[in-house]
């Protein structure tokens, strides 16, 4: 690879931070950098406490308070939140009066007993019924022993009263009240069952379910690529049920390895796990009649090959939505089918010269039963158009050089449509409304950072979470002005008093192609412009993804400032390929996925060795999953520009990781065989220079640990030193009881060492 010169402003003594990049750029004056900087120096700079990782990762000290899971009730008069009571550790069940902000305890954890002084049921989900009289609580009974949790009940809010419904000790998941609630729908044992709520009688609604036959639930590779658990949909009447049927028969299986007990035996676990190129699993999408049993399936076509990422109900009760995706995810078509006959009809075609990306996706069918708003990135920016059901267009409604990231809300009274964008920045999300006809633009959340939106139903309010990289989120209600209502959590910085913060400011880097990206530094709090620091480089570079965001970090953003605190200067930067900058931003990596990831790192690597205050020699690298993939790439392909790198659970190869993802951004291994060779860090192992520590899970089912089993053996046909942990029997969190701790406590102490 030819040398690559950066070419960077400087942030020794910037007068500027950018905040956004290219054709829409948002500054912040050094005044305001300076008074942040300030801020934080006199809060947090009194006692000079120094940073634990024992308090950051072995204990709640910096823990943040939130709502947790948030149901809106009475159409937005009220919402319902669960918290942990401290005393019994149960969660109790509250909720919120929106008029007058006084809370209520409706299900307090110890009345879910039904046999005292059994210990109760703990709430993992709830749900309530369409006339708010009961609440569906699924958890587990102490007494039974299945696989997952899985147990259910009904609690009556006026009696006061809870009944457990379950009668099984198989696993059960996916429980829903039917639309009048006078139903629970559910899956066992990979079939779909329906319950009268009253009498407690099932209906078994499929009975092929096995283990590979998955009626009403997903394969693994669909739940983790597609971000969907829900296999199934009660109709709006409540007469049928649509659902996923898979086939998963020709999935490869993959052992999972669990090594000896007590006994001195290792048991293997064989998961269906597709991987780039091979077989995935046939699906089927069938309308079951609650009444009698009666299936209908829907016109999909006769290619198996395929995806359905999607499925949802319009307005109309005879009427299903599909999304359908071919195995090259370069072609969606929204289909609409008749649910009587299952006849089809396709009524809109995307279609790509790289890829789509469902997730993306924002499908919303108006209460006029005659159009819906669909979002796309058709003109080089993910915006929402406004669509016919016979697929006739009828305007692009928003527009611009930003990103549509979600629609929240849509009012058709008042013709507004409520959504969550880049508009302001790519490092921030803020809520915006606009009319149905494109005007009237309008940002209704104002403080500099990142929002997490949850509209009311009936509009009149939301819940503004909010956070950047100075404040710890803090939630507010909102009307749907902006206005604020009430203060609904707040995170005080009280608990960071006598710490010191580094520096953390926002800078750009300009590389050899014109591109500018985005990035982040935290200096030491001791900085010292006429020394030189070690940098460490925070990566992860997924098609999409972000890491220069203008939010909190929570516990990772707090080690990185106790190695700031050690002396080092941190650094994050998003290459070309990352998310919220526009289509061909994102799609340069298209085929050649980490190359140019891998570039970048070097990019920024060699800018930062020309700072002064950088020890050009002590540069190093790390992440986690694809961060460390790209890790473990960058100091093949980059080799010699990093000292040190520490790759967690890292992709070594992409033929080891699972087709739907893989193949989005590579296509298979035999339509693209160069690309997955020049990409593959195994095949770059003798390349590889500096000292490395590779960290993985045994019995992680998202990225196998035969990836780095493989990467490490090529280092050493090579003659190349590297340090590796494992973690036995955990997965690709590496977590639980005292294991994170210890995975940050092992990375503080390597790089003290080598870098």
């Amino acid at each position: 690879m030819k040398e690559l010169r950066s070419r960077t402003q400087s942030i020794g003594d910037e007068r500027v931070l950018k905040l956004a990049v290219g054709r829409n750029p948002v500054r912040l004056s050094a005044v305001v950098a300076f008074a942040l900087f300030l801020f934080f120096e006199s809060a947090f700079g009194q006692e000079q406490k120094p940073w634990s990782l024992e308090e950051i990762f072995g204990s709640s000290k910096f823990a943040t308070k939130t709502l947790s899971s948030v149901q809106w009730v009475n159409g937005g008069r009220k919402f319902s939140y669960l918290e942990t009571d401290s005393t019994d550790n149960l969660r109790d069940l509250y909720v919120y009066n929106v008029a007058d902000g006084k809370r209520e305890l409706v299900i307090d954890g110890p009345m879910l007993s039904t046999l005292p002084p059994e210990k109760p049921m703990t709430i993992a989900s709830y749900e309530w019924s369409s006339d708010y009289e009961k609440i569906l609580i699924t958890g587990s009974l102490p007494a039974r022993r299945v696989k997952s949790g899985g147990d259910f009940g009904v609690f009556d809010v006026q009696r006061k009263t809870f009944r457990v419904l379950t009668a099984s000790n198989e696993e059960q998941a996916i429980i829903r009240f039917s639309p009048d609630g006078s139903k629970i729908g559910f899956v066992r044992s990979n079939n779909l069952y329906v319950m009268d709520v009253a009498t407690g009688v099932e209906i078994q609604l499929t009975t092929d379910g096995s283990e590979t036959i998955l009626n009403g639930r997903f394969d693994w590779v669909y739940e983790e690529e597609f971000s969907i658990i829900d296999g199934w949909e009660w109709s709006p009447d409540g007469r049928r049920i649509a659902f996923w049927r898979l086939d998963q028969a020709a999935v490869p299986t993959f052992p999972l390895i669990r090594y000896p007990d007590d006994d001195g035996h290792s048991t293997t676990e064989l998961m269906r796990y597709p991987k780039a190129g091979d077989p995935n699993s046939i699906v089927s999408i069938g309308v079951v009649e609650i009444s009698d049993g009666e299936t209908v399936w829907m016109d999909i076509g006769t290619n198996t090959d395929i995806y359905i990422p999607r499925i949802q109900w319009t307005n109309d009760p005879g009427i299903l939505s599909i999304q359908r995706l071919n195995r090259g995810q370069d072609t969606l078509e929204l289909i609409l089918a008749n649910v009587e006959d299952g006849t089809t009809k396709t009524i809109l075609t995307e279609t790509d010269t790289a890829w789509l990306d469902v997730e993306n996706g924002s499908l919303r069918f108006l209460n006029d039963n005659q159009r819906f708003l669909w979002t796309s990135f058709r003109d080089g920016y993910n915006h929402v158009y406004l669509y016919h059901l016979d697929g006739t267009l009828e305007r692009q409604v928003t527009g611009g050089l930003w990103e549509v990231t979600s629609v929240v809300g849509v009012n058709e009274r008042r013709g507004l449509i409520y959504f969550v964008s880049t508009e302001a920045s790519p490092l921030e999300r803020h809520l915006y409304s606009i009319r149905f006809d494109g005007t009237g633009l309008r940002r209704l959340t104002g403080a500099p950072g990142w929002h997490t939106i949850d509209f009311s139903p009936d509009h009149l309010v939301f819940i503004d979470s909010h956070s950047s990289v100075h404040s710890p989120t803090n939630i507010v209600l909102r009307s749907n002005d902006g206005t604020r209502v009430a203060q609904l959590v707040s995170n005080d910085t009280a608990k960071f008093e006598g710490y010191r913060f580094g520096d953390h400011r926002f800078f750009s880097v300009k590389i050899t192609d014109g591109d500018t990206l985005n990035a982040w530094m935290i200096k030491p709090p001791d900085f010292d412009p006429l020394r030189q620091y070690p940098v460490l480089m925070y990566v992860y570079g997924g098609a999409g993804s972000q890491t220069v965001m203008n939010s909190w970090g929570g516990s990772r953003y707090l080690w990185h400032q106790m190695l700031a605190e050690k002396g080092y200067i941190i650094v994050s930067v998003d290459n070309r390929g990352t998310g919220a900058r526009g289509k061909a931003f994102m799609q340069q990596t298209h085929l050649r996925y980490g190359l140019r990831e891998a570039a970048d790192y070097v990019e920024t690597a060699l800018y930062l060795s020309t700072l002064s205050y950088v020890d050009p020699a002590r540069i190093g690298i790390w992440g986690w999953s694809g961060g460390g993939y790209m890790t473990c790439l960058s100091m093949t392909v980059g080799a010699g520009h990093f000292k040190t790198g520490i790759a967690v659970a890292p992709v070594t190869d992409w033929k080891f990781y699972d087709t739907i993802y893989t193949e989005r951004y590579m296509d298979t291994p035999k339509r693209n065989p160069e690309g997955y060779r020049l990409t593959s860090a195994v095949a770059r192992a003798s390349d590889m220079t500096g000292n490395l520590l590779i960290i993985h899970g045994t019995t992680d089912d998202n990225v196998h640990w035969q990836n780095t089993i493989a990467f490490v053996d090529k280092l050493i046909s090579h003659g190349k030193q590297v340090r590796t942990m494992f973690y036995p029997g955990r997965a690709h969190g590496i977590s639980g009881g005292k294991t994170t701790l210890h995975l940050y406590t092992l990375m503080t102490s390597f790089l003290v060492e080598n870098l």
